[in-house]
């Protein structure tokens, strides 16, 4: 192994997985610092431990089973959590890989994991993999997932780099009003009523003068009727450094084959030109209109990246955002904001529990995913999103360690992945 003078950066290794019954891995290290490998992971044991992650984890085709899921699912049991950890070191870490991982630490490296899991995977929270009961990849690594080369590489695709559109307004589209949808309905508030006093509220109301749409009162960029497409397109046409959504987000099954018709949920009603069926007096904005545009559906098209340009950093903070990764043919809203010209995405694995759910169904007295929202958004406004983001779920691992309780556990800070170009 090279010595650390020689290591004198975070090496970087990008890690790629594909299901063929049994899952291939390779590994490879930015510039050969280190030597790269290749191993296969068995197919019956990578099903049943991927049976015990989906286990515990939210599904909106279950949606009777979130009370057990928060109470007693393996991610809010810290035995059963720690055992599921280790199920999942052993089944997806190639020994290969795991022996590196452990040098580089012993000698005080960090590197950064570049994984582009396979469709199986995709839910997979690699932060939390323990190789023991007292180590996880989150302990000794840097961990975001790779974005499809497909898109990462099209030739009509520009990327917006965050040095050049830093100064830029933030567009943050923050729990908006869907018509034809009551506040406590499926499509209705994911953060309750809006108060001066949240911490969505403060968090938010300190750069307030950044932020479209322009308030007076930061209570006032939450629960809008007016963020609908047409808006959208505008701000992001005339120019946003980045792009923060919290709402609903509709994701198809993976065996549809259809991850174009992942939804995003506007201000939109139902006469709203698009791609989606309409629900009620709304009609979604879907990963196919951000991909497509108006092609087919105006005499003059306009494409999706030219009417929805996307800036440098997006956050989609609501239910399995990053859904699109479970398809053999990623093209779901994390897809297509990346072909929209963002260079990193922050979405979710899995559906997230809101505040209503955690003080409905545990003791939590706080505000859990208003804290996870600041995280990230505060991440996204760093010079080291992903570092940025690592640290905060750094913190939140120690608290679990330290006083396991439903708010500091896996089952909301593991749900959130960054997918980088």
């Amino acid at each position: 192994m090279p010595s650390a003078a020689e290591l004198s950066s975070a090496p970087t290794a990008f890690i790629r997985l594909a299901d063929a019954g049994d899952v291939y891995v390779s590994w490879r290290w930015a510039d050969d610092a280190l030597a790269r490998g290749v191993a296969v992971l068995p197919r019956d044991q990578v099903r049943e431990t991927l049976r015990l992650l989906t286990d515990a984890v939210p599904d909106p085709a279950r949606p009777s089973e979130l009370h057990r899921i928060m109470t007693e699912g393996a991610l809010v049991d810290p035995e059963a959590e720690s055992a599921l950890a280790q199920a999942l070191s052993r089944t997806l870490l190639p020994y290969g890989l795991a022996v590196q991982l452990y040098e580089l630490s012993q000698r005080g490296i960090r590197p950064h994991l570049r994984i582009q899991p396979s469709p199986r995977l995709a839910q997979v929270p690699w932060e939390i993999l323990a190789a023991d009961a007292g180590i996880r990849l989150l302990d000794i690594a840097d961990v975001s997932l790779l974005a499809p080369v497909s898109v990462v590489h099209a030739p009509d695709r520009i990327a917006h780099r965050w040095n050049d559109t830093r100064d830029l307004p933030v567009v943050a589209v923050l729990d908006p009003r869907v018509p034809g949808f009551r506040a406590d309905s499926e499509l209705g508030s994911v953060l309750g009523r809006p108060s001066a006093q949240t911490l969505v509220a403060q968090h938010f109301g300190r750069y307030a003068e950044r932020v479209l749409p322009r308030v007076d009162d930061a209570v006032d960029l939450f629960r809008r009727a007016d963020t609908d497409r047409e808006w959208l397109s505008e701000v992001l046409r005339a120019g946003a450094s980045r792009l923060v959504y919290v709402g609903h987000v509709t994701a198809p099954a993976p065996e549809s084959g259809q991850s174009e018709h992942a939804e995003l949920h506007l201000s939109c009603t139902a006469d709203t030109q698009g791609f989606a069926a309409t629900n009620r007096t709304h009609r979604p904005l879907s990963a196919k209109d951000l991909l497509l545009g108006t092609h087919t559906l105006d005499p003059a098209p306009v494409s999706g990246r030219d009417r929805w340009p996307m800036p440098s950093r997006v956050a989609l903070i609501a239910c399995e955002s990053g859904g699109d990764l479970r398809f053999t043919e990623a093209l779901g809203l994390t897809t297509a904001a990346l072909s929209a010209g963002a260079e990193l995405v922050t979405a979710t694995r899995w559906p997230l529990p809101t505040d209503h759910a955690f003080h409905t169904f545990t003791p939590t007295t706080g505000h859990p995913l208003q804290a996870a929202i600041c995280a990230v958004d505060t991440a996204h406004d760093s010079s080291t999103p992903v570092p940025t983001l690592l640290t905060w779920q750094r913190a939140q691992l120690s608290a679990w360690r330290q006083a396991p309780a439903a708010d500091n556990s896996p089952l909301l800070w593991a749900a959130f992945a960054t997918v980088t170009d």
